[in-house]
């Protein structure tokens, strides 16, 4: 049986692969990642903010008396609040490109190419095999035009690939007015693979002290749907791969994954929920499934399920759309005793 499957021009002895997360912080626990399973790690991500920070650290030392910069520096959060710095980035992915023998992926997370050019060189010359980029992002200027950010994105895809060799992924949420010609135009920018979706998390008030609480919520396979959709809508479509993000959390989210044409199916919430070694377990029921089904290779069964097999997909959504609004029954409530 052949799991293999290509992502950013990689060979990867199977489609699942660790996405971005504290777990990656330790090169034992990526180690761990390998054994249980993993074809590549994607690590945890350097934010533009450390970077920026670093650099202004610098100059604030190397210019004397210039109290406006030090009261720049305030409106970051101190460096000691972040568990790895840059260098220690850096550092970080020459042990673990050491300790294991699958790809390591970096991982950039910020809003503007100039914060990040010279870092993602210096992430390619430290080993990695390739370079994730997080667009956190959320465009609340009213100023702000739906082309201006889609420009922003192609924008920044362009800058990077024009200073580093190694192949350029970037993870983009689903809040375009017009998604599938965005992922057409970052193709065309030459990104290698698209990731989908980002999680925009959302923050909470809270009625007592009234203050904004970030919460993070774990992902759960639910979460799949809209990515399936959307991997299922592009593919063939575009040049670059794809991969799937949110919501993988068992075997049959993987196989879906493929169903549709993804490449790559990327997991870390399943991780945190069940631990490490839940990979093998995941990776185990890819290769029961398959055999109970009697595929033969990941190969055969990606695109399979993808609107490319359908002669006319919009067709196909509205047909679906209304099957399930004119087949639904109301649930009739018990009678009051």
């Amino acid at each position: 049986m052949d799991l293999t499957t290509r992502y950013l021009g990689l060979e990867l002895k199977n489609p699942i692969v660790v996405s971005p997360s504290p777990l990656s912080e330790q090169i034992d626990s990526v180690k761990r990642m390998e054994d249980a399973g993993a074809a590549a790690v994607a690590l945890h991500s350097l934010f533009e903010e450390q970077i920026t920070l670093q650099s202004n650290e610098l100059d604030a030392n190397l210019v004397q008396g210039e109290n406006s910069f030090a009261e720049a520096l305030t409106y970051f959060p101190d460096m000691g609040d972040y568990k790895m710095g840059p260098d220690a980035y850096l550092d970080h992915i020459r042990r673990a490109k050491e300790a294991v023998n699958i790809p390591i992926i970096g991982s950039l997370n910020g809003v503007s190419a100039g914060g990040w050019l010279d870092f993602a060189k210096k992430i390619e010359e430290a080993g990695a095999d390739a370079l994730e980029l997080n667009v956190y992002f959320i465009p609340t200027n009213p100023g702000m035009t739906a082309q201006t950010l889609e420009d922003m994105y192609a924008s920044i895809v362009q800058s990077i690939k024009k200073v580093v060799a190694v192949p350029v992924a970037i993870k983009i949420g689903p809040y375009f007015s017009a998604l599938a010609n965005v992922a057409k135009r970052l193709d065309q920018a030459c990104a290698n693979a698209l990731v989908l979706f980002n999680r925009f998390y959302q923050p909470d008030i809270d009625l007592e002290t009234l203050e904004v609480k970030p919460d993070l919520f774990l992902s759960g396979s639910n979460e799949l749907r809209l990515r399936l959709r959307w991997v299922a809508i592009l593919y063939g479509s575009i040049k670059a791969d794809m991969a799937i993000t949110g919501g993988v959390h068992t075997a049959q989210d993987v196989i879906k994954s493929m169903m549709v044409g993804a490449n790559a199916a990327m997991l870390t919430s399943a991780l945190l929920k069940h631990g490490i070694d839940h990979l093998k377990v995941v990776l185990d029921g890819v290769v029961e499934w398959m055999e109970a089904h009697e595929y033969e290779s990941i190969r055969q069964m990606q695109g399979s399920m993808s609107h490319k097999k359908c002669p006319e997909p919009a067709a196909f959504e509205r047909a679906n759309y209304m099957k399930i609004l004119t087949e639904y029954t109301p649930q009739t409530p018990s009678p009051m005793k």
